[in-house]
C-alpha cells in the first residue's frame, strides 16, 4: 500500500493518492470479518475504512444475539431447520441460496468467534448459551448479555490486529470509481482533516451497513445507516434490490420528546432479548393484547406482526401518553434481568426506571434495511470487481429479518466474500486515464465546491424534513396516494438540497451534505419499490392492496436508466434446495408458552 500528494495541473484540488489490493469500505462486523479471511488468505495490503473511531460501528447497536443451529438446548435444531424460518419470516422472497449459505456456516462461524474468545454467555457446561428469539422454532440466538454485537465486533477486532490489517478511521467514502462494468476504486475524505483521498483498488467491498435512519424514529445514530452503501453501488451502476422491505422494529424507546434527559432516547432499541427473555406488552388498559393478535407466538410472533399489532393498538386509543405500549418483564427476579439484559437494565437504571419493577414504554421504530445491493451467491455485484456485504446487500433476509440473523450474515458473508476476493484480486490494479477524467476530477471538483457553499438550508434540518417525509410516507402502513405524494415532496427536498449551507471538509454540515445525497438516492428507492408492489408482504404493508398477491412473489429491482433515473424491474425467486423445503414441509413452529 503506498500514499502519496497529488495536484493536477487543471486545478483539480489536491488529494492524497492510495494503492491497495482490496479496500473494505465499512469497519463493522462484515468488514472486519472480511479482512480477516483475506489476511488469513494471503493478501496482505487491504485497508479497511472506517466512518467513526476503531470499534464504534453500528455492530455494536446489535444486542440481542447471533443466530445458529448449534443446538445448545434444541439438539433437534438444525440448518435446514434455520433456513426454513429464515425464508417463513421473509415470506418466501429471500435468495434461498444466500439463505442457506448463511444457515449452513454459522455452526462453524459460532464455534470460530468461541474459539477466538468471544464473551459469550454460557450453559452449565460452558457451551455458549442459546435463547429464543422471535418467529424461531428452536432456542439458536447465542448471546452474550445483551451487548452481543459489542463482544462480536471487539472479537473481530482484536483478531484483525493479530493480522496486523492496516484500518483507517473516520473516512468517509463519497464515490466509487466506476464506468459501470468495472469498479476501480474510490474518491473520499478524511474527516479529521479534511484532505481528499482517492484510492486505487483491485477489489472494493462495500460493508456500509444499511439505511434504517432515512426515517425520523430509527435505531441508529443519525450519522450512520443513511444509505451510503446502497447509494454508492447504484451510482456506479450496481442493482439495488428488495428496497421496499424495511423493517420497522416491534420496541423502540417511547419517550417524553419536551424531556431533555429522555428524548437523545426517543426511538433508540430495546433489544427483542427482553421478550425472549419473557418480556410481555401491555396496553394502557392494562390488556396483555398479543393474545388478540397472536395467541400461539405471542410477544415473540414475526416482528412486522408485533410492529402492527403495537401501531394498531396506539391508533385506536389504547397506546400510553408517549404515544406506545408498556413493555413489563417485572415478574422476572431482578438478578435475572441484570444477568441476562444488563445493558437494557443499565440504561433504564440510568433512566430512574427499574425494570425490576416497572414496565418501559415502547412504540415502533425503523430499525433495520432487508434490501439493498443485488449480488451473486459470493456478494459480487453486476459491477465487477464491486462486492457488497451486511446490510448493505440484500437477498438473505427476503420481506422481514429474522431477529439474531443480522450479525450471523456479517460473519458468514465475510468469509464467503473475503475467500473469493482472495482467489481473485491480484494487486492494486490501475485506474484508466478516461475514468479519471470523465469520473474522479468532476467528483473532487465537486466536493471542492461543496465545502464553504453558501445556501438558504441548513443539512441537518433538511435531514429532519426528510425523515418525516418517509415515517408519513412510507411507514409501516402505505398506500398508493401516500406513496406517491412522498415522491413529490422528495422532489422538493432534492430542490433544496441544492441550496445548502455547507462548511469546510472538517465539519459535520459538510459530512450532513454528503448524507443528504445518500439518503435522498435510498429514499426514492424504497419509495418507488414500495409503489411497485401493490401487496401487502412481511415487513410491507399496503392498506389499499393488505393481501399477499401470488403473483408477486418475486424482487423488484433497481437499475439507472441511460438519463439517470431510477428503472424497476421483477425477478423470479429460486427454489431451495430438497432438504430445505422438506424443513419447510414439516411445519416447525415456536412454542411460546414454553417460557410461561
Amino acid at each position: 500500500m503506498a500514499g502519496a500528494e497529488r495536484a493536477e495541473n487543471d486545478s483539480v484540488p489536491a488529494y492524497n493518492e492510495v494503492d491497495v489490493s482490496v479496500l473494505v469500505i465499512g469497519a463493522g462486523g462484515a468488514g472486519a470479518r472480511t479482512a480477516i479471511e483475506l489476511a488469513e488468505r494471503g493478501v496482505d495490503d487491504t485497508l479497511v475504512l472506517g466512518k467513526r473511531n476503531h470499534g464504534d460501528a453500528h455492530t455494536t447497536w446489535a444486542r440481542g444475539g447471533i443466530n445458529g443451529a448449534l443446538g445448545t438446548h434444541d439438539p433437534e435444531d438444525s440448518w435446514e431447520i434455520h433456513a426454513a424460518d429464515t425464508l417463513n419470516e421473509g415470506h418466501f422472497v429471500n435468495d434461498p441460496e444466500k439463505v442457506e449459505t448463511v444457515t449452513k456456516q454459522m455452526p462453524d462461524r459460532l464455534r470460530e468467534l468461541d474459539d477466538w474468545g468471544m464473551d459469550f454467555s454460557r450453559t452449565e457446561d460452558g457451551e455458549p448459551d442459546q435463547r429464543f428469539f422471535g418467529a424461531q422454532s428452536f432456542r439458536r440466538t447465542a448471546f452474550a448479555g445483551d451487548y452481543t454485537g459489542e463482544a462480536l465486533l471487539n472479537t473481530l477486532v482484536e483478531k484483525a490486529q493479530e493480522y496486523e490489517v492496516p484500518y483507517q478511521e473516520n473516512v468517509m467514502i463519497t464515490k466509487l470509481l466506476s464506468d459501470g462494468e468495472r469498479c476501480h476504486g474510490a474518491v473520499g475524505f478524511d474527516m479529521d482533516t479534511g484532505e481528499f483521498m482517492l484510492f486505487n483498488a483491485g477489489a472494493v467491498v462495500l460493508a456500509a451497513g444499511g439505511h434504517a435512519a432515512v426515517y425520523n424514529r430509527h435505531t441508529s445514530r443519525d450519522d450512520e445507516n443513511n444509505g451510503d452503501g446502497a447509494a454508492l453501488a447504484h451510482d456506479a451502476g450496481a442493482e439495488l434490490m428488495d428496497m421496499e422491505f424495511v423493517q420497522f422494529h416491534p420496541t423502540g424507546m417511547a419517550v417524553d420528546e419536551d424531556d431533555p434527559e429522555w428524548e437523545p432516547w426517543s426511538g433508540r432499541l430495546v433489544t427483542e432479548a427482553v421478550r425472549g427473555e419473557g418480556g410481555r406488552l401491555f396496553n394502557s388498559e392494562g390488556e396483555r393484547f398479543m393474545e388478540r393478535y397472536s395467541p400461539d407466538q405471542m410477544e415473540l410472533d414475526a416482528r412486522d406482526i408485533v410492529a402492527r399489532a403495537i401501531a394498531e393498538e396506539i391508533a385506536e386509543g389504547r397506546g400510553t401518553e408517549n404515544g406506545g405500549v408498556y413493555l413489563d418483564i417485572s415478574h422476572r427476579e431482578q438478578e435475572f434481568i441484570q444477568d441476562r439484559l444488563p445493558r437494557m437494565y443499565e440504561r433504564f437504571s440510568n433512566l430512574g426506571v427499574d425494570m425490576a419493577e416497572e414496565a418501559v414504554e415502547v412504540a415502533p421504530t425503523s430499525h433495520y434495511g432487508m434490501g439493498g445491493v443485488r449480488v451473486e451467491k459470493d456478494g459480487e455485484t453486476s459491477v465487477d470487481n464491486l462486492y457488497a456485504i451486511g446490510e448493505t446487500m440484500a437477498g438473505v433476509h427476503g420481506a422481514n429479518r429474522l431477529g439474531g440473523n443480522s450479525l450471523a450474515e456479517t460473519v458468514a458473508y465475510g468469509a464467503v466474500t473475503g475467500a473469493a476476493v482472495a482467489e481473485r484480486v491480484d494487486g492494486p490494479g490501475t485506474i484508466p486515464e478516461d475514468t479519471h477524467t470523465s469520473v474522479a476530477k468532476p467528483h473532487l471538483h465537486g466536493l471542492q465546491a461543496t465545502a464553504n457553499r453558501d445556501g438558504e438550508y441548513e443539512p441537518e434540518s433538511l435531514m429532519t424534513e426528510l425523515r418525516d417525509l418517509m415515517w408519513e410516507h412510507a411507514g409501516i402502513l402505505r398506500k398508493e396516494s401516500s406513496l406517491r405524494a412522498g415522491l413529490d415532496k422528495l422532489d422538493d427536498v432534492r430542490r433544496k438540497a441544492q441550496q445548502m449551507r455547507v462548511g469546510d471538509a472538517q465539519s459535520q454540515s459538510f459530512e450532513f451534505a454528503i448524507d443528504m445525497g445518500f439518503m435522498l438516492t435510498a429514499s426514492e428507492a424504497i419509495l418507488r419499490s414500495a409503489l411497485e408492489r401493490t401487496e401487502s408482504r412481511g415487513a410491507h404493508y399496503r392498506t389499499d392492496h393488505t393481501e399477499k398477491d401470488k403473483q408477486l412473489q418475486c424482487n423488484i429491482c433497481i437499475e439507472q436508466s441511460d438519463l439517470g433515473g431510477m428503472v424497476l424491474s421483477t425477478e423470479p425467486v429460486d427454489e431451495p434446495s430438497e432438504s430445505v423445503r422438506a424443513a419447510v414441509n414439516e411445519g416447525h413452529e415456536l412454542d411460546y408458552h414454553q417460557l410461561e
